[in-house]
């Protein structure tokens, strides 16, 4: 392996923290997201029915892959959200394509956004009985 190579692979491994870059173009993206989204841009019947928040946009390095993470209001009909969303995924990307300057408009995924519910879990642990009890001893 020549030391390029190396280089790049200790950057590709996925474990490296995102860059600036991929922050402020991923805040860029949701912003346009949630823009469509209050503005009623997207026009679906399942969407329209829906308040949805988008709290997390996650690129890959090369830029070409973001990841929006959704919530719906009380969770309820997240996953058809998620449907509504892929089906309107092509005019999504060019509206987000003509707000974000970028020579490549990233694809987009949409993905149900787990934090609330592993939030919600690790409080549950932490009021669990057997945690209490080590934490009353102190």
């Amino acid at each position: 392996m020549d030391r390029n190579s190396v280089t790049r692979s200790k950057k590709s491994g996925g474990s490296a923290p995102p860059s600036q870059r991929q922050l402020r173009v991923g805040e860029l993206i949701r912003h346009k997201l949630a823009e469509m989204l209050s503005r009623s841009e997207v026009h679906d019947d399942v969407i329209a029915s829906h308040v949805v928040t988008i709290p997390e946009v996650r690129l890959s390095p090369d830029l070409k892959l973001a990841t929006a993470y959704v919530v719906t209001l009380g969770d309820a009909g997240t996953d058809a959200v998620i449907e509504a969303l892929n089906r309107n995924k092509k005019y999504i990307r060019g509206e987000v394509a003509r707000t974000v300057n970028l020579k490549f408009a990233p694809d987009l995924r949409f993905r149900r956004d787990e934090t609330f519910d592993e939030a919600s879990r690790i409080d549950a642990l932490l009021a669990s009985s057997k945690v209490r009890q080590d934490t009353d001893k102190d």
